[in-house]
């Protein structure tokens, strides 16, 4: 499995992961870069007008082909499978970057229509929305995925290509532990939200133990009465086992999620094992989220904490735009949130070790809601710094993203003006769009409406659907040439304060005008509600005395339900209206964002009403269907106000031919809420379904998003005949061994891939080239002696070993070599070091916090940075070690973690697992003794650096007296040997070779191998007259020499023995300390400690004495023991003599026995003998 990383990998090739579909490209049209999500319906409707009017003068095919990648979004012609593809006349339609795609929509009615809104980088402040047509409906939300997939991949390789970016200083990771979330019913929150909600967990946990011990409790008294029936054997094969009480009544508890199971990722466009090569990985929904969005189905307060018992540590990880909360254990972005989504932050105020973030989810039905995440820190101090950082985060990330919009928005634009029109008429029903439109053109001067009005009578529209498009397209034009000139109305603030200052009290002229069309504009919408109220009181006057009165539906209906924006009727409720441009259910908004502009918040519906599709919104009813609701055409010659009142008289003539009046029916308030929230059921037969309406004369028009019993989305629906039960009993087997089947094949792809990922790991690992080549008779040496059987007991010759690791070791076996010779030295040492760790689990440890987290993450990037497994920042090899360094910090708290541990841990876990490499960690630090130089006070390190100068003055004098004339000490060049045992500077070959070394011989090493370098270059060293030059020579030239010099090094450290000397030194550097000290003192103070001195070798003298008495007495008893022993064995010795003379005598007389069978007696005797013997 490649390591999952931050940094998208530069695509090698990009049709490697492109894709394309066969579809038809209906048409484009330029617009607005300002362009919202209500208003693109409108637009799309007006390409399928143009596309259809074109069709009808030009019929031509436009079928397409549209390739889709992370590097480009290109539509070209199709030109079929027979013809081949010629670049002289195919050409590219069009061509543009994914990340370019603002926004994306899907009709629900007309499914296989789509649409996108691409930014036209050539064209300032323009965008163009291209409409598609798919032959199959079933591939528009594949499509459309892609589309998503392909521009999240560029952003991601746009965002690490920028150099501003990639240099982000809020980058922090910190490491958390994960408590669990809790759904919340607003964004924001008091400031006791977070203790709340730890209070909710414990509960929830207590709740669930005993739950677990009811639970087993009655399993126990099932299995003694007889154990589970078939039913239950099978449920329990689907389902988990819950208690009677929770199938009888919906699921009203807590849902505890169990540990961090339901987290995975969604697969990229590509099939392979790539996914976890994004930058941020995102929710998949399984078993948990599912059962969550079940539970707010019914509309519960869900809790859900994470298992105690597993592995909760997260790193709680702050980029520039979101934040991820990444799993060291499955080596996963478990969660990603970008700052958008986030509404709230807050720490606990009674645990102030606690934290938590609300941030908004989405749910299945196209609403969302709000979830809080709570986590623990190690104290208080990582808190304030993680708020901190957050908040400083935050105040970046809104400054950057206010420098980069350079288009606004304010209260006075036209586009705004367009924006809130198509707000408030989305979804509704022509006719009611129809008037809201005419109430808009009320706010328009008189030679806006009276252009607006010949366009209209000049297309001579069909019916209502045509010409609401038409009016919205008119005034798209309108308000697009509007914005071109538009002054925002804080930039006339700031235009009109330096004029303020030169020219006293006087106001702009700009911004005078504009207040006094803002007063003229409302002033005029006030005088039209007004109007309107009045005649609407006069029409249901009419109606009421008038029998034979014209009823006009819409407002029955409004005195009935409330008809504003913010309250939909009962026909939206039950359905949107057809022929009405809406949003959609696969309408995502701002493609570029993860947060759509203006999210509708709705509660959930019940399991019981099924899905229920949204109003059309790209498209009115196909032909035939218009053709029957089609109303009565206008003529050209109709005055402005006929248009305006247009609607009140298609009403009058319909109702003047009833033949039976209809009255309209009121209400009382009690009614009105019921009507309000009432839902209708999911039956499609219901005989109620309409009641309400039963008054109201004819029906309202069906939706056509509704069900239908007598015919199915694709035509008639066959009845089917009633199948037997054996039948059945026959379905359900096969489903089940289908199912039975389907999950062993599931099992063994797994346990395959899993297979493959750990091979393509282990390559990836021993990506380095080998020193010493290890030859094939070695090789089998080596096996020979791993596969001993119980090896972890038997003692192998160590000249043997030693002439092993000498010849070399192979590199595929080179983790079990080491695992193998730290058992030969725990067999060798049968008695341990007396400091020894705790014998705690590696896996109890990573469930712990660190106080060590910010300097080990510091250095996981520094680890070996070129090397594939470790490069990628919080890759799989990176949180590996990250696991590998805290659990050590946990075990020896008083060395904690030291630069240069990183390096060590990492040669280990690239030739052995996560949990062997700690052990071998272990072992090195507390058996050989390396722990010593990693302590605070690095006096072991300092004794090292006096050895190695010794060395050097013993062995290779003229080079000791060149470093000492340029005061160069071991220090400047030999400390990042020691500390990382030369893997910092050399290649991870001859690395290697040094732990081969380190794991057979101890640390002295180290030594070794320094002084076999120094020595050995020592004439190049010669050469240098600087410190400068010999610095960088010792740390750069010498790591990267050939292979025949650092082979000839390697076999020099074998020939050498320097233990004699290294102890002798360190015993010289303790004298000559003492003897500093006391050059420091004065005569008092030295007969001072003169005088405790003695007093202290006295004691150790009695100490010793006493030793010593007791060990006189148990030698005294010791021979004794073995003076009885000898005498035993004397006495033994005799007793063994008489019976072999014995044993002489009765084999003598066997013999003679034998000799007598020549005799007939002799032979009847024997003969009776061995009958005997033989019964």
């Amino acid at each position: 499995m490649e390591p999952l990383s931050f940094k998208v990998k530069k695509l090698q090739a990009p049709t490697d992961i492109s894709v394309d579909f066969s579809l038809q490209l209906v048409g484009s049209l330029p617009v607005h870069s300002l362009i919202t999500m209500p208003m693109l319906p409108w637009i799309v409707a007006e390409i399928r007008q143009l596309s259809m009017q074109s069709s009808m003068e030009e019929p031509s095919t436009s079928q397409i082909r549209l390739y889709v990648s992370p590097v480009s979004l290109r539509c070209e012609p199709d030109t079929g499978k027979s013809q081949q593809w010629d670049p002289l006349i195919c050409s590219s339609l069009f061509e543009y970057k994914p990340q370019h795609v603002l926004k994306l929509i899907h009709n629900s009615h007309d499914p296989s229509y789509f649409a996108c809104l691409i930014k036209d980088g050539a064209v300032n402040q323009q965008s163009i929305c291209y409409v598609f047509r798919a032959a199959d409906p079933t591939k528009v939300p594949e499509i459309i995925g892609s589309i998503r997939q392909a521009g999240k991949i560029a952003r991601q390789e746009e965002f690490q290509n920028n150099p501003s970016e990639v240099e982000d200083p809020f980058s922090k990771k910190f490491e958390v532990l994960f408590c669990g979330r809790v759904t919340v019913a607003h964004k924001n929150a008091p400031p006791a939200l977070i203790d709340e909600c730890i209070e909710k967990f414990n509960h929830v946990s207590c709740t669930k133990k005993l739950e677990f011990n009811s639970l087993s409790q009655q399993r126990e008294t099932a299995s003694n009465s007889g154990g589970l029936s078939f039913s239950d054997k099978l449920r329990s094969v689907f389902q988990p086992l819950v208690g009677e009480e929770e199938e009888k009544r919906p699921i009203r508890k807590s849902y505890s999620q169990p540990g961090l199971r339901s987290f995975s990722f969604k697969r990229d466009l590509q099939d392979g094992s790539c996914r976890s090569n994004s930058f941020a990985s995102s929710f998949d929904e399984t078993e948990t989220s599912l059962n969550l969005k079940r539970q707010l189905g019914y509309g519960h307060n869900v809790v859900q904490p994470t298992d105690i018992a597993g592995n909760r540590t997260m790193l709680f990880t702050i980029g520039q735009s979101a934040v991820y909360l990444i799993s060291p254990d499955t080596k996963k972005v478990a969660l990603e949130k970008s700052f958008k989504e986030i509404s709230f932050c807050s720490q606990g105020i009674r645990h102030v070790d606690h934290f938590g973030f609300i941030c908004r989810e989405s749910s299945g039905n196209g609403g969302c809601y709000f979830v809080c995440y709570v986590f623990q820190c190690t104290d208080e101090a990582l808190v304030d710094e993680i708020m901190m950082t957050l908040k400083q985060a935050f105040t970046v990330a809104a400054v950057q993203q206010t420098s980069k919009a350079q288009l606004q928005l304010c209260e006075g634009c036209p586009m705004q003006f367009l924006h809130k029109l198509c707000e408030k008429i989305e979804g509704l029903h022509p006719s009611k769009t129809k008037l809201e439109l005419q109430k808009h053109l009320t706010t328009l001067n008189n030679q806006e409406q009276a252009a607006l009005f010949e366009q209209v009578q000049k297309l001579r529209p069909r019916n209502d659907q045509k010409e609401n498009e038409l009016i919205i397209a008119i005034l798209r034009n309108m308000y697009e040439e509007k914005q071109k000139d538009h002054v925002h109305i804080g930039e006339a603030k700031q235009a009109s304060q330096p004029c303020g200052e030169t020219t006293g009290n006087e106001m702009p002229s700009s911004a005078s005008r504009f207040r006094l069309d803002m007063l003229k504009s409302k002033a005029k919408r006030s005088l039209t509600e007004s109007l309107e109220s009045i005649l609407s009181r006069g029409s249901k006057a009419r109606g009421s005395l008038e029998s034979s009165g014209s009823v006009d539906l819409d407002s029955s209906l409004s005195s009935t339900l409330s008809s504003t924006s913010k309250e939909p009727s009962l026909c939206e409720k039950e359905g949107p209206l057809p022929e009405t441009p809406a949003k959609t259910n696969g309408s995502v908004g701002d493609v570029s964002s993860d947060s759509v502009s203006h999210p509708i918040e709705q509660p959930d519906k019940l399991p019981q009403q099924g899905f229920r599709r949204r109003a059309n919104t790209l498209s009115h009813l196909p032909i035939e269907y218009q053709e029957s609701l089609e109303p009565v055409e206008t003529s050209p010659s109709v005055p402005q106000r006929k248009l305006m009142s247009d609607y009140e008289s298609k009403q009058s003539q319909l109702d003047i031919g009833n033949d039976t009046p209809v009255r309209t029916r009121r209400h009382s308030w009690r009614q009105q809420i019921f009507l309000r929230v009432a839902t209708p059921q999911k039956g499609c037969d219901s005989p109620s379904r309409h009641d309400d309406y039963s008054e109201l004369g004819d029906l309202p028009p069906r939706s056509p998003l509704e069900p239908v019993c007598e015919d199915g989305p694709f035509g008639p629906v066959k009845e089917d005949r009633k199948r037997t039960t054996r039948e059945l009993r026959e379905l359900w087997q096969k489903a089940i061994l289908q199912q039975i089947l389907l999950l062993r094949m599931e099992k063994e792809n797994q346990k395959l891939q899993a297979s493959e990922n750990n091979l393509l790991n282990r390559r990836l690992k021993l990506d380095y080239e080998e020193i010493t080549p290890c030859l094939k008779d070695v090789t089998l040496v080596w096996e020979k002696m791993l596969s001993t059987p119980g090896r972890s007991k038997t003692k192998i010759d160590m000249e043997t070993i030693h002439s092993a690791v000498g010849r070399g070791v192979p590199r595929h076996h080179r983790g079990e070599i080491w695992k193998f010779l730290a058992e030969q030295y725990h067999l060798k040492h049968q008695f341990p070091s007396k400091q020894q760790p705790k014998d705690t689990p590696y896996k109890e440890l990573l469930k712990q916090l660190t106080s060590q987290q910010h300097a080990i993450l510091i250095d996981l990037g520094r680890t070996f940075p070129t090397h594939p497994y470790f490069s990628a920042q919080l890759g799989a090899g990176q949180l590996s070690l990250y696991n590998i360094l805290k659990a050590y910090s946990l075990l020896d708290p008083e060395v904690g973690y030291c630069q240069g541990l990183s390096f060590v841990a990492g040669v280990l876990l690239l030739h052995m697992t996560e949990e062997d490499a700690f052990k071998m960690l272990k072992f090195l630090m507390f058996d050989m003794g390396l722990r010593k130089q990693y302590r605070p006070d690095m006096t072991i390190l300092q004794i090292q650096m006096y050895q190695l100068s010794r060395l050097l003055h013993d062995y290779h004098r003229d080079l000791y007296n060149h470093l000492e004339e340029h005061e160069i000490g071991p220090s400047l060049y030999a400390a990042p040997w020691f500390l990382t045992m030369f893997a910092s500077q050399f290649p991870l070959g001859f690395v290697a070779r040094v732990f081969d070394m380190l794991f057979l011989q101890g640390s002295e090493v180290i030594f070794k191998v320094a002084l076999s370098l120094l020595g050995s270059h020592k004439p190049l060293i010669l050469q240098h007259e600087n410190l400068e030059t010999i610095v960088d020579f010792i740390k750069n030239t010498l790591p990267n020499l050939g292979l025949v010099q650092m082979e000839k090094t390697i076999n020099q450290v074998f020939e050498m023995d320097i233990a004699k000397q290294l102890q002798a030194y360190e015993v010289e550097y303790h004298v000559l300390q003492d003897e500093l000290i006391d050059s420091s003192l004065n005569d008092n103070q030295r007969m001072d400690k003169l005088e405790k001195a003695n007093t202290s070798l006295r004691k150790q003298n009695f100490d010793l004495l006493e030793e010593l008495q007791v060990a006189n007495g148990k030698i005294q008893n010791l021979e004794a023991t073995v003076e009885f022993l000898l005498n035993n064995e004397s006495k033994l010795k005799q007793s063994i003599l008489t019976l072999e003379l014995e044993r002489k005598a009765l084999l003598q007389t066997v013999e003679d026995l034998r000799t007598q069978t020549g005799s007939p007696g002799g032979k009847h005797l024997l003969t009776r003998q061995e009958c005997m013997d033989a019964n």
